[in-house]
């Protein structure tokens, strides 16, 4: 599997494309994660919060794929905000890894008002080799402007809630003026945006699923894409998106299926510890 990569505003690549483990049981995670891998996934996404790192950390440690070929995220949840030091260390020891490769604050739960204190703790963290590249999930402008005037360093990346039925345009393109590279989660839409008409319509046309009609979009965007799936089939029709375009025409029909279908919390008001 030849996937595409993306540099970086620190100048480190990340694969464009790998595997979600989000809401996947630890009893599950390594099985996915090492078929994952033995299929030419070379990027695996997880976060303290999953209560899956030391399945991930065993998938990639049996998995005979030299280390420097997987790039690996987690993240600070939002309880540990004052505590990342601590927090990374725990995640890493999970893991069984001695640095990952990008580590984000999950949330900015601007109720609590710590992510500037986080922030700073990561860029200690990525000083002392800990993570490679740091950045943020689930900010908003005002988040991010904060964070950068505060700080000498700019996030490599903002992972927030991108499908077709939310497609977060406005936002992208914040992150694209600041340099940020986004990176999309429940890129289906946690499968709502499956059965729409227009995507199901131009996957008929081109002999594609509506999963990989809407991934495909993803890549098109220059957006980062790593969608869960629960089994063998799932994970090889994800991966299956690197051998055909959608027209000009099927990604504006694709955009216009914007419709503010918000499927996970809002940034604005999440602030669960």
């Amino acid at each position: 599997m030849s996937v595409p990569s993306i540099t970086l505003n620190d100048g480190n690549r990340i694969p464009q494309f790998g595997l979600g483990v989000f809401l996947m049981p630890p009893e599950q995670t390594k099985e996915h994660v090492a078929f994952a891998l033995a299929n030419g996934y070379r990027h695996i996404d997880t976060a303290a919060v999953y209560g899956n790192e030391r399945e991930v950390g065993q998938a990639i440690a049996e998995s005979g794929v030299p280390r420097d070929e997987i790039f690996v995220t987690t993240k600070l949840w939002n309880n540990r905000q004052t505590d990342a030091p601590a927090a990374l260390a725990e995640s890493l020891e999970k893991l069984g890894l001695d640095q990952v490769d990008l580590y984000l604050i999950h949330w900015p739960t601007p109720e609590f008002d710590t992510y500037l204190q986080a922030w700073h703790s990561l860029e200690q963290l990525q000083a002392d080799g800990l993570t490679r590249s740091i950045g943020v999930s689930n900010f908003h402008q005002q988040h991010l402007q904060r964070l950068i005037d505060s700080s000498d360093v700019v996030p490599a990346v903002n992972q927030i809630e991108v499908h077709p039925s939310l497609p977060q345009f406005d936002l992208v393109d914040v992150n694209n003026r600041l340099g940020i590279a986004t990176e999309a989660w429940s890129p289906l839409g946690r499968r709502s945006d499956l059965d729409n008409e227009v995507i199901v319509e131009i996957a008929r046309r081109i002999g594609r699923t509506p999963a990989q009609v809407i991934l495909r979009w993803h890549i098109q965007r220059d957006i980062i894409v790593f969608p869960k799936a629960s089994s063998p089939e799932r994970l090889r029709e994800n991966a299956d998106i690197f051998d055909f375009e959608l027209s000009a025409d099927d990604k504006t029909a694709i955009d216009g299926v914007d419709s503010g279908n918000r499927v996970g919390s809002n940034p604005e008001t999440m602030n669960r510890r």
